[in-house]
């Protein structure tokens, strides 16, 4: 009973917030999509997020006409939450972003950012930063920081590149080989941010589960954001992470659903985690992908729709490029799944661990 109250108290909330914001009725092609709030704070995350690496020129060069185009596709199809970081592009991916969504009202969108790389002016750099991914000048190094200060620095520096005076979610960024620090210096630093009200939402963003679990279970985080832990092929987030922020109030944010790309499209040389899938894998993909098609569904939009079965997870995050992929996106979110696609799943003897019941966990 408790819980049916929350949701409906939570649906009234969604409800004032889209009339509060002067969005379009729920149903028209501009309408926003719902907003679920993320741990127990005023920040919030639309089920579907933009994750903007891809307009910080993630492998190749994207236009500025076409970044905003692509940006302008997403909001026109409901997306209201981006997330972006100064890694991406050099922070070419934080100023498209802030240029767009300077045009926009500040109370309808979200947006979130990352700390622990501070970019340092490099006068004597040559050529791109490809060694990184990135199609971009190599005009700054990235430098660790997970110090108070760092943190500080670098978050006062995404605001410049975005042109905004708040950001809603700030994400320690992939503290792999810091965690002492950034468990010690830097989530102190952001929990005084927050306490200040400079934003409103704090969390780690990684594609590992044991560093993120320790920062859900020893502090007071409101937010994962996790890559690739959990999804059609890789479940190893419900080991730990997913029960520990259920229990925790901590809400996840999915990103990384394709696996880097194997799950988008199961063929020979597809990416699994950045590197060739292994024939094992990309079987497993082809047998995900001959369930979903029996059944009318893409294996795209089954990978996207799947996390939010869970109740910890709040939205995916899906890397868009173009407005082509931001079409797309929208619609596989919107397509009906039917539950006897996810019955076969569930019990396909050839598909590892399990999925979420239609009544559960």
């Amino acid at each position: 009973m408790e819980t049916k109250a929350a949701d409906e108290r939570a649906a009234g909330r969604r409800a004032r917030d889209h009339r509060a914001a002067g969005e379009p009725p729920a149903g028209s092609p501009a309408a926003a999509l719902d907003r679920v709030a993320l741990g127990r704070t005023a920040a919030w995350t639309t089920p579907l997020a933009f994750g903007a690496a891809g307009i910080g020129n993630l492998y190749r060069p994207v236009t500025d006409e076409d970044a905003h185009h692509t940006l302008a596709t997403a909001w026109d199809r409901g997306i209201r939450s981006f997330d972006t970081a100064p890694h991406y592009g050099l922070g070419l991916s934080e100023r498209r972003l802030g240029a767009f969504l300077r045009e926009r009202p500040r109370d309808t969108y979200t947006v979130s950012t990352k700390v622990g790389r501070l970019l340092v002016p490099d006068p004597d750099a040559t050529g791109d930063d490809l060694a990184h991914g990135f199609a971009v000048p190599a005009a700054y190094r990235r430098v660790w920081d997970f110090g108070a200060d760092g943190i500080r620095r670098g978050l006062e520096a995404s605001l410049e590149r975005l042109g905004l005076d708040r950001v809603d979610i700030v994400y320690l960024h992939d503290p792999d080989d810091h965690a002492d620090q950034a468990l010690r210096e830097a989530y102190p630093a952001l929990e005084r941010l927050r306490a200040e009200g400079v934003v409103r939402a704090i969390g780690v963003g990684m594609n590992q589960t044991a560093i993120p679990t320790r920062f859900v279970t020893e502090t007071d985080i409101d937010v994962v954001l996790l890559a690739g832990r959990y999804t059609l092929l890789d479940r190893s987030g419900l080991a730990e992470l997913l029960p520990a922020a259920r229990r925790r109030g901590v809400s996840i944010v999915a990103g990384g659903v394709f696996n880097s790309g194997l799950l988008a499209d199961p063929r020979p040389g597809a990416t699994y985690d950045y590197a060739a899938a292994s024939p094992v894998t990309l079987a497993r993909a082809l047998r995900l992908r001959e369930i979903c098609e029996r059944h009318g569904v893409p294996l795209r939009a089954a990978a996207a729709r799947f996390p939010l079965r869970h109740p910890a997870v709040a939205g995916v995050l899906l890397g868009l490029r173009s407005a082509a992929e931001a079409t797309d996106a929208a619609d596989m979110m919107a397509r009906e799944i039917p539950e006897a696609l996810w019955d076969e799943l569930r019990h396909d003897h050839r598909i590892p661990g399990f999925l979420p019941s239609r009544d559960g966990w």
